[in-house]
């Protein structure tokens, strides 16, 4: 049988694109995608790339304050949402391009509109034509979604944060997970008074008790109003801004209120069911480890799979698909020991297994410091940091590392090489510190301050 193509792609996110463009790039392979929305997908367009730079920006204050201490004359200034706002659109627009030319220049054939699924080796357009294809790759992504509550209608999502005409005076964030969290200590930095909802007992569910307990202090100590064990009964317009209920028993006005409870993958409506293709509890599409589903010839990446909902994770599945599919390589996608950072301030990084979750699997040895750094110190802060190593007693392999600190997220990739690698707590032992900085900690930590 003849088809149109050999790999039809739906979906422009990161995974998307870079299974299309190597598939077509490197194999010689006929190539197709389509997407419905801006090319980059969420990390590009509404999620990585757009919130890092509102980090930045969200930094600048604390550094003017900071310069005073250590002799510059510097006054504060006050920040223009629309001058930065139109400078990201622009460096947005700038990135989407690139997405577009990189699938341009290994040619790719790009539809830009909507598709979904007619058999196992059709997809149908949303101008009403059909495709054929060997294999059709599904990398739609993810949505954040609104809980089921009065008044939710009201409230705005992650998505619609870099679209905002102007910044709220006040903002009420509902979540505890690292979207909701990110997005405090950035407002929060921009001089928006921000309070944070959370129905749990702490915020940063699955992450090392002990550093997520430091970054849920240090939040609070920046001014963010975190209420823990609490949640919205219902919302409603009052004049400009939005009443808010809360189980806590409290009722106050805020003039946004931006959800962060949860996302979910973008399967519905494409004819999966039809097809015989696997759906999971969330909705999620079900693979293998060769991220092949229940029906042969189609396959699905990224957050739409619901496995580990990280860009450079869908990037990594698409190379193995690509490697599996069309190198003849069999290549399973690895997701274990994944370094990771959350851009929460301070930042945390994390590689490898919590404190609580090794313990649960062995006996093991808890290497820990905080302490204040010596930058913000001298400048008359009270800002901590954690240096953490979770030891295995039997093996001496390190099982996780935990930074809490301005930077975590960058030294945490630089630690991950270790701990991918299997390196004992000896190895860290013997690795001689870079002195005068924050990270040598994680190579000097002599005695165990707990076992378990």
């Amino acid at each position: 049988m003849s088809f149109d193509y050999d790999l039809f792609v739906i979906g422009g996110g990161s995974g998307g694109v870079r299974a299309a463009r190597v598939a077509a790039g490197d194999t010689g392979a006929k190539v197709a995608l389509a997407e419905e929305d801006r090319y980059g997908g969420t990390c590009v367009i509404r999620g990585c790339v757009p919130k890092k730079l509102m980090v930045f920006a969200s930094e600048y204050a604390d550094m003017v304050e900071d310069a005073k201490s250590y002799g510059w004359s510097i006054a504060p200034g006050r920040f223009d949402w629309t001058a930065f706002r139109g400078k990201l659109e622009a460096e947005l627009d700038r990135l989407e391009g690139i997405y577009r030319n990189l699938l341009k220049n290994a040619g790719v054939e790009s539809f830009d509109q909507r598709a979904r699924l007619v058999d196992p080796h059709t997809v149908e357009l949303a101008d009403g034509s059909r495709k054929t294809a060997r294999h059709i790759l599904l990398a739609t992504g993810g949505r954040p979604v609104k809980p089921d509550m009065p008044g939710a209608e009201l409230g705005i999502t992650s998505n619609d944060i870099f679209h905002l005409p102007e910044l709220p005076k006040s903002i009420l964030i509902v979540g505890g997970g690292y979207i909701a969290s990110e997005f405090a200590g950035i407002l929060n930095g921009l001089g928006v008074a921000v309070t944070q909802f959370y129905r749990g007992a702490q915020i940063l569910r699955g992450f090392d008790n002990e550093a997520r307990g430091l970054v849920s202090e240090e939040m609070r100590q920046r001014g963010i109003d975190l209420h823990l064990g609490t949640n919205i009964l219902e919302m409603a317009r009052d004049g400009d801004g939005i009443r808010v209920k809360a189980t806590n028993g409290t009722e106050r006005l805020f003039d946004q209120v931006m959800f962060a409870t949860g996302r979910a993958p973008n399967a519905d409506d494409m004819g999966l069911e039809a097809l015989g293709v696997e759906r999971g509890r969330k909705g999620e599409v079900v693979v293998d480890e060769y991220s092949q589903t229940a029906v042969p010839s189609i396959h699905a990446i990224g957050d739409v799979t619901d496995r580990v909902n990280l860009t450079p994770v869908a990037i990594r599945e698409g190379m193995a698909f690509v490697e599996t599919v069309f190198k003849g390589n069999p290549t399973p996608v690895d997701h274990e020991l994944i370094p990771t950072a959350i851009f929460t301030q301070p930042e945390m990084g994390t590689v490898g297994l919590s404190e609580e979750d090794a313990a649960e699997q062995e006996p093991i040895e808890v290497y820990s410091t905080s302490f204040k750094p010596m930058q913000q110190s001298f400048a008359g802060r009270a800002d901590r940091v954690l240096m953490k190593l979770v030891v295995s007693k039997a093996t001496r392999k390190v099982l996780g590392c935990h930074i809490v600190a301005p930077g975590a997220g960058e030294m945490i990739q630089l630690a991950g090489v270790a701990v991918k690698m299997g390196a004992t707590k000896e190895d860290f032992d013997r690795t001689v510190a870079v002195h005068p900085t924050m990270s040598e900690e994680i190579v000097t930590m002599k005695a165990p301050v707990r076992s378990a």
